[in-house]
């Protein structure tokens, strides 16, 4: 039996997987593989984290005597993060939270995201739309953002408590203001790759036969955009976590009862001095979410570049 040539060997491969390439470059950003890591550590410690530890985040002691002393409690096998001042267990409070956080975050980035690359599709293929869109664009960048969000809850937020509840109104309330806030970079980022894209052989080839423009944008322009949308998704789930945490740490955001990281730093600074491990453990939760989502953003910027990758 003869030896199949090593060429022939090569030439019957399948070809490589593009998604292998990019996991390939992606593991040579070692920031972006530790920010992976402590990410999915933080989140299976919010998703696993109720059924080990049963503690009611809410729970106060009816017992005014027991309450008192359960108050303000520091470290201990009992309370490893301590309590806060109404004698509630840090530690299934910071869980809470961080379920609350991070569901703002995804949430929020998933409508900005949304609205982002629909006006940067259509800024970039339509030119006609192109003046009006980013004119409407340069107009929401011009806003405020903390005093407009500000506007929003302070008119709406009685509403839709009414309607939905005192949590789930007040929820919807920030994602929907955090996302109508927050797209104008993606569009601007999609709109560029657009104006590119459909000057491109195969695109003016589509167009040429008749392909409409609906069938050209769903087949062509956007699974070649998807890279920066995957890049600002990822940096806008870290932008709408600060958000919200700021507009908690301003008292705006949930109800009191209602833990996100935000509102445990805001109630924590009142006893920073005495109590600094009030403010540490939500502040730390915040910055290493923050941090490891932007670092992962940074190496998909790498992986998803074809010009960068295999570098």
């Amino acid at each position: 039996m003869t030896d199949v040539p090593a060429s022939l060997t090569e030439a019957l491969r399948p070809p490589r997987s593009q998604w292998r390439d990019v996991w390939d470059q992606f593991k040579t950003h070692k920031g972006a593989l530790m920010g992976a890591t402590v990410l999915a550590l933080i989140l299976i410690a919010i998703l696993l984290g109720p059924f080990f530890w049963r503690i009611d985040p809410t729970f106060i002691e009816p017992d005014a005597v027991k309450m008192l002393r359960s108050r303000n409690q520091g470290p201990s096998l009992g309370h490893p993060f301590g309590t806060d001042q109404l004698g509630r267990d840090m530690l299934a409070r910071m869980i809470a939270g961080g379920k609350v956080s991070i569901a703002v975050g995804l949430t929020a980035m998933a409508i900005s995201i949304t609205l982002g690359t629909l006006i940067g599709v259509l800024a970039g293929y339509f030119r006609r739309l192109d003046g009006p869109l980013m004119r409407m664009t340069d107009l929401f960048l011009a806003l405020p953002l903390l005093p407009l969000l500000l506007v929003m809850v302070m008119l709406f937020s009685e509403k839709l408590k009414g309607l939905f509840g005192p949590e789930m109104g007040i929820f919807l309330l920030i994602v929907t203001a955090i996302g109508v806030t927050s797209w104008m970079q993606a569009a601007r980022i999609v709109r560029g790759e657009v104006l590119a894209l459909k000057e491109r052989e195969y695109v003016l080839a589509a167009r040429s036969i008749g392909t409409p423009p609906r069938r050209v944008i769903l087949r062509h322009i956007l699974p070649n955009v998807m890279s920066p949308i995957m890049v600002a998704a990822t940096l806008g789930i870290a932008s709408a976590i600060i958000t919200e945490s700021a507009l908690s740490f301003l008292g705006l955001g949930f109800p009191p009862d209602f833990p996100t990281w935000g509102r445990l730093l805001f109630e924590g600074v009142e006893y920073m001095q005495q109590f600094p491990e009030r403010v540490i453990w939500p502040g730390l939760a915040i910055s290493l979410t923050v941090l490891s989502v932007n670092y992962i953003g940074d190496g998909l910027r790498d992986a998803l570049d074809p010009r960068i990758r295999g570098r």
